[in-house]
């Protein structure tokens, strides 16, 4: 049996591209490379014989589940705990007491997480929650919301365990209340505590927001780097009518807003307000 020809033409890239900017809004565009570098492996040991194959597939599989394998392969899912702490920093003494003065009478605090990867994200969010509310921590409802487009790392996320490695960013005291040691091996295991304060849901940022309240928080961060302008564009319009008045959105580090037409204001690089 002749070897599989694992080197992607240009025009089965255009496809691929196409496919997650028109689905997912990923845009792609002068990444063959990585593409074909993270496909190749997969098309080799795959059933099809080409990547044409494999999206004729994609496109008649009325389960899904070919495109989800797709969406896998194809975002990057980086991140690790307290990533860009000052964040988590400005949450706590800035955010939070806001939300605290504002919501006295219904207790309710709405953080969305929009691209919650393997979990670290979301569950540090709930971490700063829990010490901040302290001993008034059950009087409120602080779910956090966390959802992404992979469900690999959905479920990843769901099982939260971590190496000792992963978790050695977090304070000595949230690493004692919020993680057990498996057992015979150097992984830890969110609590029972710590994953019913977080709800993981699969959603593509592209499709129209479900929320029936407005959040007050929105943690966007080291996602719209696949978008091009016009899609980051309409994004941040609807995460701005998303938010709360006074709202905040976090962003990535390395992101921007285009602050000739954002509506948001401008905190710091990377914090903004409605």
């Amino acid at each position: 049996m002749p070897e599989k020809q694992t080197v992607m033409t240009d025009a089965e890239f255009d496809r691929i591209y196409r496919f997650l900017k028109e689905r997912y809004g990923v845009d792609m565009r002068g990444k063959k490379e990585i593409v074909n570098g993270r496909m190749e492996n997969f098309l080799r040991t795959s059933e099809w014989d080409s990547y044409t194959a494999f999206m004729d597939a994609i496109e008649a599989d009325e389960s899904g589940e070919l495109e989800k394998s797709l969406v896998d392969m194809l975002t990057t899912n980086h991140t690790f705990f307290m990533r860009e702490a000052e964040h988590f920093e400005y949450l706590r003494d800035t955010v939070l007491p806001w939300i605290r003065k504002k919501e006295e009478n219904t207790r309710d605090v709405r953080i969305w997480c929009g691209a919650s990867s393997t979990g670290e994200e979301p569950y540090a969010i709930a971490m700063v929650l829990a010490d901040f509310f302290g001993l008034e921590f059950d009087k409120w409802d602080t779910q956090v919301l966390a959802t992404d487009i992979s469900e690999h790392v959905l479920r990843q996320a769901i099982a939260g365990i971590y190496s000792a490695e992963q978790i050695d960013a977090l304070p000595e005291t949230w690493r004692r209340r919020f993680f057990r040691r498996k057992p015979g091996e150097d992984f830890y295991q969110a609590t029972d505590e710590l994953k019913k304060q977080v709800l993981f849901r699969k959603f593509n940022l592209m499709e129209p927001f479900p929320f029936h309240r407005k959040m007050h928080v929105i943690f966007l961060r080291n996602v719209m780097i696949y978008f091009d302008d016009r899609t980051k564009a309409e994004l941040i319009r609807k995460v701005y009518d998303t938010l709360e008045p006074g709202g905040y959105l976090f962003i990535g580090r390395t992101e921007t807003l285009d602050r000739g037409s954002t509506p948001f204001t401008m905190i710091k690089p990377s914090i903004f307000k409605k």
